[in-house]
C-alpha cells in the first residue's frame, strides 16, 4: 500500500534559537520513500542534517526571532502488514545479548528501572519468558494507563504513570519499557506516524504515536501497549532509550509550540 504523511509545525522564538529537530523519516525506511521526505523551513535559516548514535536523522537549525514553520509531506510503500507476531520468539540470557543490545536494559531519564525493579519482578517474575512474558507485559500497562491527551505530562516518567495510572501513548511506551528492561528483556522507545488504517477511524486530532520495540530470537520486535493489536501502517521516524533521545524538537533557548498539525492516510496506488 501507499501512504501519505507529513506535518506543520510552528514554533515561535524570542531570539535566534538554536534547535534540534527528529522529523525524518527513520533511514531503515528510507528505500520505501515514494517521494522525497523533505523537510521545509519557512522563512529559510541555516540547517544541516547528520545521524545521531542511535541512526536517527537530527537536523540542527536556527530558529529565527517570530514564528516559523517546519513541514514535510511524503508518499511511502509500507508492506500493509500488521505488526508481525511470533509467540515462540525466545528471551536470550544476558551474557549472551549483542553488544549493542545491552544500552537498551539500562535505566534512562523517563524509564527508572532502579524503582520499578522490585515491582516489575513482582508482577511477572512467574511469567514464561520470551514473547509471553512481553505480552504480559503490554497487557497489564494497556490495562493500568487510561489514555487521554487531556493527561499529557512532558516531565511524566514511567514510575508516575504506573501510580498516576493516566497518560498519553509516550507512557505506555515508557512504563512497558521499564518492566521490560527490568525483567531482562531490552526495549528500545520507538516514534513515528500511526494512522487509522485497518481499525475505525478515532475522532480526535492526528498526533505522532510512540510505541517500543524488544530483542528477542535474535531481532528486535514491535509492540504497543497502547492500541494492544497489531496495526498496520507504521512509518518509524526514530528510535532510542526513550522520548528524551526521540523528542520532536530539542530547543537551545526561550521557544513555544505555536501550530502542530499531523496526517497519515493511505492513497491509491
Amino acid at each position: 500500500m501507499h501512504i501519505r504523511c507529513g506535518y506543520e509545525i510552528s514554533y515561535q522564538c524570542d531570539q535566534y534559537t538554536p534547535m534540534m529537530l527528529m522529523l525524518s523519516v527513520h533511514p531503515s525506511r528510507a528505500a520505501d520513500l515514494l517521494t522525497p521526505g523533505i523537510i521545509s523551513l519557512n522563512p529559510p535559516t541555516s540547517a544541516t542534517q547528520h545521524q545521531d548514535q542511535f541512526g536517527n536523522t537530527r537536523l540542527r537549525i536556527i530558529g529565527p526571532p517570530g514564528s516559523f514553520t517546519i513541514s514535510t509531506d511524503f508518499t511511502i510503500r509500507d508492506s500493509g502488514q500488521p505488526d508481525e507476531y511470533a509467540p515462540d520468539a525466545w528471551q536470550h540470557p544476558v551474557e549472551d545479548l549483542p553488544d549493542d543490545a545491552l544500552t537498551f536494559l539500562l535505566g534512562s531519564r523517563y524509564c527508572e528501572t532502579d524503582k520499578m525493579s522490585d515491582i516489575a519482578w513482582s508482577l511477572f517474575g512467574a511469567t514464561p519468558p520470551g514473547w509471553a512474558r512481553v505480552q504480559a507485559i503490554v497487557d497489564y500497562v494497556h490495562q493500568r494507563i487510561t489514555f487521554g491527551y487531556p493527561f499529557a505530562r512532558s516531565t511524566r516518567t514511567a514510575a508516575e504513570a504506573f501510580e498516576e495510572r493516566q497518560g498519553v501513548c509516550r507512557d505506555f511506551a515508557h512504563l512497558a519499557v521499564t518492566f521490560c528492561r527490568c525483567m531482562n528483556i531490552p526495549a528500545r522507545y520507538c516514534t513515528g506516524y500511526l494512522g487509522d488504517i485497518g481499525v475505525p477511524p478515532v475522532d480526535a486530532p492526528m498526533d505522532f504515536s510512540a510505541w517500543f520495540d524488544v530483542y528477542l530470537g535474535h531481532r528486535w520486535y514491535t509492540f504497543d501497549a497502547r492500541h494492544n493489536t497489531p496495526r498496520i501502517g507504521r512509518i518509524l521516524m526514530a528510535r532510542g532509550r526513550d522520548a528524551t533521545d526521540v523528542a520532536i524538537s530539542t530547543s537551545f533557548g526561550p521557544s513555544r509550540l505555536a501550530g502542530f498539525h499531523v496526517f497519515t492516510d493511505e492513497v491509491a496506488a
